[in-house]
């Protein structure tokens, strides 16, 4: 098997990073082997020291008898502090005032607290990140050990449809930004023990939790093992989102095409497993990754599996349709007004010169000016509040463009054909795999603007031959056309009914990877 590693001009970039952590991991090793000791006093000002300037530090004491506290130490907002009085704090209360003093945190855990999550520890540093990660600790005089309760903060986004993914009929429930709400959705939708879950924790200073979600028997272990080879070297301050791990795991960094798919939907996801793939979950984000990824996948809504297997061709083939005039109807513009006159109808070709009669700029920059400012209305469309952004974008255009036609700035075909170019980049369902194809616009103006229709074929050629030659986790980008495979066909160019769907698709990247 042949897998294509990323390495080279990122490689100091990387180093740089793991000289940065090294650095960190020294500082963490010192703490590591500490332990606590017997005296709570000095395991209270342990704490107080690290937690120096944390003014969330919250200390709650309980007093046993006159000469003995027990000490509870938690980080405000982290914990539910209704359950942590209701489980934790009022039991030991409770056996406090009825004589049954627990002699260490075993037998305070076992006898007391009606906590499930618990976990005893003596590491100092293992007790930091369990209060880190939302656990209450609680410290005993004349032990060295120190009993944590886990009551993490319920509070989280409610369920709703994700707003990059939208659907007219299918599921309307997205990713929020727990994990583990997320992978109770997946669970959901395959009940079954082959599901499989591993955590691994990446980020040196956000300990965030990663997980790597797969159907055992399905996914193929090559894949796995490969996604954990790649997950595992990642070494970071903070991974705050999906793309932070995107970038270090993909094939081909420099590459426009994305070769991880990313969404906020579950189905999509459960989807993509039962076809192999892996997905990787990351806390604090609704993005989900799911490796590998092909062409043909940033061409697929979910919703096309969810209505009728003629229309969801007819759509698919409209997308085919409209990512080639999202590439190349400016470029083909721009050459055939420059270079390539006699190709138009002559009435065409009066109507063009007429419109550009008073445009002083020749057809490749004119072109360039509205893609660019077209941009810019989409990205101010974006960043605005939801409630005006799109007023502005709509109105912004309408008068931007109509002013500029009748400035004589511009031509009123060019701002035609840039509006059906933003139409036509609408219709891709996958939103990182329509900024790939929009970047592809603007190289191919160039050439059409300096070689005509040459330049257009020689970038036509160019994307081909990067596009066949890309892969994403050893499966080749482009297949099953290249490598060509009658039965993937059946899921690319049209949908077949699901009827005729007469087995389970698995490991479907078997006969691909090389």
């Amino acid at each position: 098997m042949r897998w294509n590693r990323r390495a080279g001009a990122n490689h100091h970039y990387r180093n740089a990073l793991k000289m940065r952590s090294m650095h960190l991991e020294e500082v963490n090793q010192q703490n590591k082997d500490a332990k606590f000791t017997t005296d709570i006093q000095q395991n209270e000002n342990i704490i107080r020291d690290t937690f120096q300037r944390c003014s969330d530090l919250e200390w709650r004491s309980i007093d046993v008898n006159l000469s003995t506290q027990w000490l509870v130490v938690y980080i405000d907002n982290l914990i539910d502090k209704q359950q942590l009085e209701e489980f934790v704090i009022k039991p030991m209360q409770a056996s406090a005032a009825a004589g049954r003093i627990a002699n260490g945190p075993n037998e305070l855990k076992n006898d007391v607290i009606s906590v499930s999550m618990t976990s005893c520890s003596s590491s100092i540093s293992q007790t930091i990140r369990n209060l880190l990660e939302g656990h209450a600790a609680i410290l005993m005089p004349g032990s060295s050990d120190v009993l944590t309760v886990s009551i993490p903060d319920s509070t989280q986004r409610s369920l709703e449809e994700p707003p990059s993914e939208p659907v007219i009929r299918g599921p309307r429930d997205g990713f929020i930004e727990q994990i583990s709400t997320n992978i109770s959705l997946i669970r959901s939708r395959l009940k079954t023990p082959k599901l499989k879950v591993e955590y691994i924790t990446l980020g040196e200073l956000s300990r965030t939790r990663i997980a790597i979600t797969y159907l055992e028997g399905i996914a193929l272990d090559t894949l796995v093992n490969e996604v954990r080879t790649r997950l595992k070297p990642i070494q970071l301050d903070g991974i705050l989102d999906s793309g932070y791990i995107e970038e270090f795991i993909e094939d081909q960094p420099f590459s426009p095409f994305p070769q991880v798919h990313s969404t906020e939907r579950p189905d999509v996801v459960v989807a993509e497993m039962l076809e192999g793939k892996v997905a990787i979950l990351v806390d604090t984000t609704p993005f989900v990754m799911v490796a590998p990824m092909t062409f043909w996948t940033g061409l697929q809504a979910s919703e096309d599996y969810y209505i009728r297997w003629p229309v969801a061709t007819f759509i698919r083939w409209i997308r085919i349709l409209f990512i080639h005039l999202a590439v190349f109807a400016p470029p083909l513009y721009v050459a055939v007004t420059t270079y390539h006159q006699e190709m138009i109808p002559t009435n065409l070709v009066l109507s063009i010169a007429a419109s550009r009669e008073a445009v002083p700029f020749p057809a490749m920059i004119e072109a360039l000016l509205m893609e660019i400012i077209f941009e810019a209305l989409r990205e101010a469309g974006i960043r605005l509040p939801k409630q005006i952004g799109q007023a502005i974008s709509i109105v912004g255009g309408l008068v931007i463009g109509q002013a500029a036609v009748e400035a004589g700035f511009i031509s009123a075909p060019v701002v035609i054909i840039v509006s059906i170019t933003g139409i036509s980049s609408f219709t891709i369902p996958r939103y990182s795999f329509a900024n790939g194809i929009r970047l592809l616009r603007f190289p191919m103006l160039f050439l059409a603007g300096t070689l005509g229709l040459y330049g257009i074929v020689l970038g036509f050629i160019g994307v081909m031959l990067h596009v066949t030659s890309l892969r994403s986790f050893g499966v080749l980008y482009f297949s099953p056309l290249t490598p060509f495979k009658w039965t993937g066909l059946t899921d690319v160019l049209i949908r077949i009914p699901t009827w005729a769907k007469f087995r389970m698709p698995r490991n479907n990247q078997e006969g691909e990877q090389s």
